[in-house]
């Protein structure tokens, strides 16, 4: 059963290792079949060495198991709360890169310092409120999509054109038109937290600003874009 998917999604989960982003077991990727309402992710607490697509966990979009042995990650139904909320994204990743962590532990933005944060967000990375103790002690994974969620619609922010969110305390989640771009999203958010970290301590905190933000970011995804090759 979507064998394709599993590929897909183990191979996402590789690339977490591969960019440094999930030391350990510290980490996850899922992708979803949107058409059959499935979703594939990594199995909970299984070495990255160990893996391979036939151990990928498939569940339903209310996280029963439809098919594995293993038991999924438990950070499960964080991810399935993300794709009931953003029907137009494909693959989730959870990591606890250092960077955007220590952003994330401070409970603070990642401002939009410069263009090569403008290339990938088009505005501050949110850092979403901290999990009440009612919250924490009650479904955990699941509040904790929902306090994402709570901080996209407060804020008025788009998913599609901001793809990553720090929960506070916790650390990043990002998300995709698929698996792997949901893991290629998680290492940009490491890069450019990384920099605005070395930014603030050389003394800059003066934001990108509207106009150049704008110029990069819709230059690369606005229905305009001339990025890359057509």
């Amino acid at each position: 059963m979507l064998e394709a998917l599993k590929k897909e999604v183990y191979e996402a989960n590789m690339k977490l290792t591969e960019y440094g982003l999930a030391p350990f077991t510290w980490g996850n990727a899922s992708g979803i079949d949107r058409e059959m309402g499935l979703v594939v992710i990594k199995p909970s607490g299984v070495p990255y060495a160990d893996l391979s697509p036939d151990k990928m966990v498939v569940v339903d979009l209310d996280g029963n198991c439809v098919e594995s042995a293993l038991s999924p990650s438990s950070d499960t139904a964080t991810h399935l709360a993300l794709y009931r909320a953003f029907s137009e994204i494909g693959g989730v990743v959870h990591t606890h890169s250092p960077h955007a962590v220590a952003f994330a532990q401070a409970g603070r933005d990642i401002p939009a310092y410069g263009t090569t944060h403008a290339d990938f967000a088009y505005g501050d990375v949110p850092c979403a409120e901290a999990l009440t103790d009612e919250e924490i002690e009650s479904e955990y994974e699941k509040n904790t999509g929902l306090v994402i969620i709570r901080c996209f619609h407060k804020r008025k922010l788009d998913p599609l054109a901001i793809p990553a969110v720090l929960v506070k305390n916790h650390g990043p989640f990002t998300w995709g038109k698929n698996a792997q771009k949901a893991a290629e999203n998680a290492a940009v958010l490491e890069i450019i937290a990384g920099m605005a970290m070395e930014t603030e301590m050389l003394g800059g905190r003066t934001p990108v600003g509207d106009k150049l933000l704008a110029k990069h970011y819709l230059r690369k995804h606005g229905k305009n874009a001339y990025y890359g090759q057509k």
